[in-house]
């Protein structure tokens, strides 16, 4: 079983920038292909970003390429989401998952959320 817990949501204003990170419990966390999704209100959750295990390669949401960076510290058992250049329609409420498959389909388990609002 594993924990994620994501912090670093907040309020900002748009064009500036935020830092997410997910603190996951459990000894297996790098072999877990790790996942960022976000859940704006009426809207459907969508992925954003999702690194593979050895961080080799990332993969990023068309809405978010160049502005958003996922990363991931095995040692620490925590994956980032460096958000920059933030805009009022990135609001949301933002989810890691992790994927024991390492395949990027199917995410086993999942964190609580954290909430970002950009304002215009």
């Amino acid at each position: 079983q594993v924990q994620l817990v994501e912090s670093g949501g907040g309020l900002v204003q748009a064009g500036g920038s935020l830092r997410l990170s997910c603190a996951a419990s459990g000894r297996t966390f790098s072999s877990y292909l790790m996942g960022w999704f976000r859940q704006a209100p009426g809207k459907e959750r969508e992925f954003v970003a999702a690194i593979r295990s050895s961080g080799s390669s990332r993969y990023y949401a068309d809405s978010v390429k160049g502005r958003f960076t996922i990363s991931r510290d095995n040692d620490k058992n925590t994956v980032y989401l460096q958000m920059n250049s933030l805009k009022p329609e990135d609001t949301a409420v933002y989810y890691c998952a992790a994927d024991s498959r390492n395949m990027g389909l199917k995410y086993d388990y999942w964190g609580q959320g954290t909430q970002v609002t950009v304002s215009s």
